[in-house]
């Protein structure tokens, strides 16, 4: 059992801000029993170093949805499949701001405005999101973040400066198996938008989906790729499988699974939050409370795109319980 002297090891060198190797990540997500709960004591001990006992909570709008023209094959809004979202143009100014209002009053500091398609046209779709980005900024305690898909210099720049505190832009897996979730853009205009982001002031929120079929080296080889890009906060999701898509009768993914994907994530990004997002209510079942001491620091709360999460007085019992205090992200 010469295993807890590696495990330190590898929480002493993360501590010190030195990456692990591609193999102990591996470790990481293989191991089971008193082997991984020394891992997830260590992925505990580093998430509370820089966020303590405090849980993040951000929350979305689903601000226009459907028609997708991208064919992700997890997703139930791209026009390639034949599930059956909610489809409708972007929301009012006002429905965005309301939304911005409820998101501040249930405590969640960072709410994110999500649209579907490939990038935002320059136009009075996103004059509208610009303009309920500069409200929120002014009138509520609480940070605009957007979700707008591709982002070209001019389009970042115009969210920065209209008060846009975070873009957040998922890699949704490795570069390695992004090819058997998407054809229809690149994996590299994805990592482009990330920079583009950064480099107009804003701050990045980059994570991915795990449970698409990617094997344990590529789900270590996104953790990798984020930490080289050095996003500021990263959302981990997993596949909620939705009738209508490639996917839909796919599960590849257990809770134990999810719980050691965090675990592992921390090890490689000690110091950067990270949330546990989609699919949490469906594949980490009565694990959900587990997220924290694998290594997590906060979680999304209220619904996601097309899905509902659970409930919010659920999740504020279940941080009492834990003797988890809340805030937002």
């Amino acid at each position: 059992m010469n295993y807890w002297r590696d495990i330190q090891h590898v929480v002493d060198m993360a501590s010190a801000g030195q990456s692990p190797s591609h193999t102990q990540g591996v470790s990481i997500l293989r191991s089971t029993g008193a082997e991984y709960s020394a891992y997830m004591a260590g992925a505990h001990h580093l998430k509370e170093l820089s966020f303590g006992d405090v849980a993040q909570l951000c929350s979305i709008i689903n601000a226009k949805s459907g028609r997708c023209q991208e064919n992700c094959a997890f997703c139930a809004q791209s026009a390639h499949h034949q599930s059956s979202p909610p489809v409708y143009p972007l929301k009012s100014r006002q429905e965005i701001i309301d939304g911005a209002r409820q998101a501040e009053k249930e405590g969640s500091h960072c709410y994110g405005i999500v649209t579907s398609g490939t990038q935002p046209e320059a136009g009075e779709e996103f004059d509208t999101i610009l303009s309920a980005i500069r409200e929120i900024r002014e009138r509520f305690d609480v940070e605009p973040s957007a979700s707008l898909g591709l982002l070209t210099d001019e389009l970042a720049s115009a969210l920065a400066e209209a008060g846009c505190v975070t873009y957040h832009h998922n890699l949704e897996t490795s570069r390695s198996f992004f090819p058997q979730i998407c054809t229809t853009h690149d994996y590299e205009e994805d990592i482009n938008t990330v920079k583009l982001a950064k480099a107009a002031g804003m701050k990045v929120c980059c994570g991915g989906i795990f449970g698409l079929g990617e094997s344990d080296e590529q789900r270590v080889e996104l953790a990798e790729t984020l930490r080289e890009l050095d996003v500021d906060s990263v959302p981990l999701n997993f596949l909620n499988p939705i009738q209508g898509t490639p996917l839909e009768d796919h599960q590849s993914i257990s809770a134990m699974d999810c719980v050691r994907a965090i675990t592992m994530f921390r090890y490689f990004l000690p110091n950067k939050p990270i949330s546990v997002c989609g699919g949490r209510e469906t594949n980490l079942r009565e694990l959900q409370s587990w997220i924290f001491m694998a290594g997590a620091s906060g979680t999304m709360v209220g619904n996601y795109l097309t899905t509902s999460g659970r409930g919010r007085e659920v999740d504020m019992q279940m941080f009492a319980d834990l003797e988890v205090k809340t805030h937002g992200c």
